[in-house]
């Protein structure tokens, strides 16, 4: 039982961790407001698009998880969700555009670290971030973008 509740744990923290900020940063996001660069999709995509990337960031540690143990992977995982999270209340909330610009290169050397670390172990893993790393790319690509237009 104790282990059917890991693998739970595993697969879905990264999308009710993802909903919980959603819920609550929702009144500060003011994207719609916003001047965006070009390629800029429309809001409706951004839920849709986290929501899967989060399932497949918990399938890729689950899936690493099941036969392998290394603290540099645990720690990389976990610091580069709480760097995902928190960008979106650095960026909406308090609104410091400049700050998330750094904030989501962070990020997107976190995952790609992880992604190079998961290969050792699981390369399955590996390739599920990789939807995940050009995400987060095009987000910095917006990020910089919006900054710069507004």
């Amino acid at each position: 039982m104790k282990d059917k509740i890991k693998s739970l744990f595993y697969l879905f923290l990264p999308i009710i961790g993802g909903s919980l900020i959603g819920f609550i940063t929702s009144k500060s996001i003011d994207y719609s407001n916003l001047i965006k660069p070009p390629l800029a999709p429309s809001k409706i995509l951004f839920p849709i698009a986290w929501s899967i990337i989060y399932l497949l960031l918990g399938i890729s540690y689950y899936l690493y998880k099941k036969e392998n143990s290394d603290k540099t992977i645990d720690i990389v995982y976990y610091i580069g969700l709480i760097v995902n999270y928190l960008w979106t209340f650095i960026f909406f909330v308090f609104k410091l555009r400049l700050l998330a610009i750094f904030w989501i290169i962070l990020l997107d050397i976190l995952v790609i670290l992880l992604a190079i670390l998961y290969y050792k172990y699981e390369k399955k893993s590996t390739l599920l971030l990789i939807p995940y790393i050009l995400w987060i790319i095009f987000a910095t690509y917006l990020t910089t973008g919006i900054y710069i237009l507004n």
